[in-house]
Order: C-alpha cells, then sequence, then structure tokens
C-alpha cells in the first residue's frame, strides 16, 4: 500500500489532521489502539474566557474563527450536530470576582463574551450567593459522537487500523517510510499521552495530567447552560449532566478512582443543592505541556517525521488551527508559530 501519511492516534489531533488531508486530496492510513481517550472523555468545552481570573485564553479569537466552520463542516459531512451552543455561568465567590469581572468585561477581547452585568438570577438547587457572570457565544463538542461518527467514516473507506504502531518496524530514509506493508511520504504521530512511549518524541517535556468526571442524574435541576464553580456541570440533555474535573499531576492510570470520586462530590455538593444520582464515572489522561502550548513539527534528524500533541484541556478550539498549521508546514513550507514550534525545547 502507497500513501501520502502515516497517520498514528484518532483523537482531536489525528481527525484535525486526517481532515486536512482529506481537503487537501492527500492520502493516509490511521493507526488507532485506543490506548488514549482523553477525547472522549473531555467535556468539549470551547470558551476563549479563563474562567478562573478572567483573562483571555491564549489566541482563542482566533483559534474560534477556525474551530467554528471546521465543526460545520463535520456536521454537514456527516448530517449530525456536534457543536452545541452552551452559555456559561461562573459563579462568583466574592465581592472582589464581581469587581474583577466588570474590569475584564471591558477589555476588547472579552467583551464580545462577557456580559458586563452581575447575574442574580435564583437557580434552583443552585447555591450562589455572590451571583453569576455570564458568559454568551460559547459552546459544546460533542467529541465522543464525533469521533465515533470519524472512526466509522475511516473505517468504511479502509483508512484505519485498529491496532498498535510498532515503531521498531518503521524504516525512515529522506524520500519514503517504509512500515510492514506501506509505503508512505511522510508520518505524523498524534498519540496524546502515548508520546511517552515514542522513541522519536519522548524527549519532549510533556506534562500529562489525569482527569477524572461524573455523570449524573439530576431531575430537580432544570438548566441548559454550564454552571462554573469548583467543578462544572455541562447539561448534556434529558435531566443528565457532566461533571468535572480533577487533575492529578502524579497518577498515570486511565482507571477512576475513589479519591477521584470523593473529591468531584465533595465539590460539586458545595453549591448543589438537589438530589442527584451518579450513573457513570470516567478517567482520562490530558496531554499538557509545562509552558501550555502544543507540541507542533518535525523530528530533529528526519524531516518527514512529524507530531501534533500536547493540545491539553483545550483541544476542540487548538487542533483545527494547529492542524493546518502542520498541514501547511509539511507541504507548502510555512513557517510554524515560534509559541507551538517543538524547537523551543
Amino acid at each position: 500500500m502507497e500513501v501520502d501519511y502515516i497517520v498514528v492516534g484518532l483523537g482531536l489531533a489525528g481527525l484535525a489532521f486526517t481532515k486536512e488531508l482529506d481537503k487537501n486530496n492527500k492520502t493516509y492510513i490511521v493507526f488507532e489502539n485506543h490506548s488514549q481517550n482523553s477525547s472522549i472523555v473531555a467535556g468539549g468545552m470551547y470558551n476563549p474566557v479563563v474562567l478562573k481570573r478572567f483573562t483571555p485564553v491564549w489566541n482563542a479569537i482566533d483559534q474560534l474563527k477556525v474551530a467554528l466552520p471546521f465543526y460545520q463542516e463535520l456536521e454537514t459531512q456527516f448530517q449530525n450536530k456536534y457543536n452545541y451552543s452552551v452559555p456559561i455561568y461562573r459563579i462568583f465567590k466574592s465581592v472582589e470576582e464581581q469587581n474583577n469581572w466588570f474590569v475584564a468585561s471591558d477589555k476588547p477581547l472579552l467583551k464580545k463574551f462577557m456580559i458586563p452585568k452581575i447575574s442574580t438570577e435564583k437557580i434552583a438547587g443552585i447555591e450562589a450567593d455572590f451571583g453569576y457572570g455570564v458568559l454568551t457565544n460559547t459552546g459544546r463538542i460533542d467529541t465522543k459522537k464525533l469521533l465515533e461518527d470519524y472512526s466509522n467514516y475511516l473505517k468504511n473507506t479502509k483508512r484505519l487500523l485498529i491496532e498498535d504502531f510498532e515503531y521498531a518496524a518503521l524504516a525512515i530514509s529522506p524520500s519514503k517510510l517504509d512500515y510492514k506493508n506501506i509505503t508512505a511520504k511522510k508520518i505524523v504521530f498524534c498519540e496524546g499521552f502515548g508520546l511517552k512511549q515514542n522513541p522519536f518524541f519522548n524527549y519532549l517535556p510533556m506534562r500529562e495530567a489525569k482527569g477524572e468526571l461524573l455523570t449524573i442524574y439530576a431531575p430537580s435541576l432544570t438548566i441548559d447552560f454550564l454552571i462554573k464553580a469548583a467543578v462544572f456541570v455541562l447539561p448534556l440533555g434529558n435531566n443528565y449532566y457532566k461533571v468535572g474535573a480533577t487533575f492529578n499531576w502524579s497518577d498515570k492510570t486511565k482507571l477512576p478512582t475513589k479519591e477521584g470520586k470523593q473529591e468531584l462530590v465533595t465539590k460539586l455538593e458545595s453549591f448543589l443543592k438537589v438530589p442527584y444520582k451518579i450513573v457513570d464515572h470516567t478517567a482520562g489522561i490530558r496531554p499538557t505541556v509545562k509552558d501550555r502550548r502544543p507540541l507542533v513539527g518535525v523530528h530533529p534528524k528526519y524531516s518527514n517525521v512529524a507530531i501534533l500533541n500536547g493540545l491539553g484541556t483545550r483541544g476542540v478550539l487548538i487542533a483545527p488551527t494547529v492542524a493546518k498549521s502542520l498541514f501547511n508546514y509539511l507541504e507548502k513550507g510555512d513557517t510554524i508559530d515560534a509559541e507551538i514550534s517543538i524547537t523551543r525545547f
């Protein structure tokens, strides 16, 4: 089999890059072993405001301009809905936070998203003594459904192999790559936390962070917006809500834990005052980097061996932009922004 690209990993990074290949009529084959599931268990929110400090997310406005049409194209392609408009209600903990909200909402990059007033709306089942700040033009991507549909698309077009990629079997020469019965021009690794096992890029400083989430059923809670306090409560429909998330920098397993569950429950019950039932508990490893920027570029020795990784907690926002950046570098010779290039390490 001869292809233009081998892509290893089908999370949001792999999806975004193969979509770019499709748009440019490049042939490819994807390897996916389901060892990483951070894209599937993620909350999937896109929001250009850091809710802890009310500051702009890095390059979020420009990333939104690429991401929203990207997901619209996928909805059209698969005749399914993935992008849901979801406002965010940020619970204030103090008068100081209220004042900080007013200051931030007047900044040019943020005023499109932050409503410049304090909401004192009473929401049944939610305790918020200092009110809320409301964000608009935010939303959620149903990453689980999107990745399911995209995987089926690749299976049906015979471009997906559900198996481990064996690094030792890759033979690299300047003009081509040989892997078992496949010959390719280039390979792109989009493995998330799997980077740690990759002999070509495991020198890069990934700071993986485990995150755990709950799905709850709360029939007395009737909200169609995300509540953000000590944890977020994200509506999924039919009185189901996703609750998250934890950050654990030491546990590298993908298994949910009693400790993670208790942390989420304690934080949730600090502001949720209605009965609920836990119906699911999931975990995943976020591929984060110490400077909170993606890992994009090619191997220092092999120009046809590339990486697209390190999307962290904002993969739905970042993936379409960095995938385009890597493609344009590999195919058109464009420059990769120094902030995301792996040459910074």
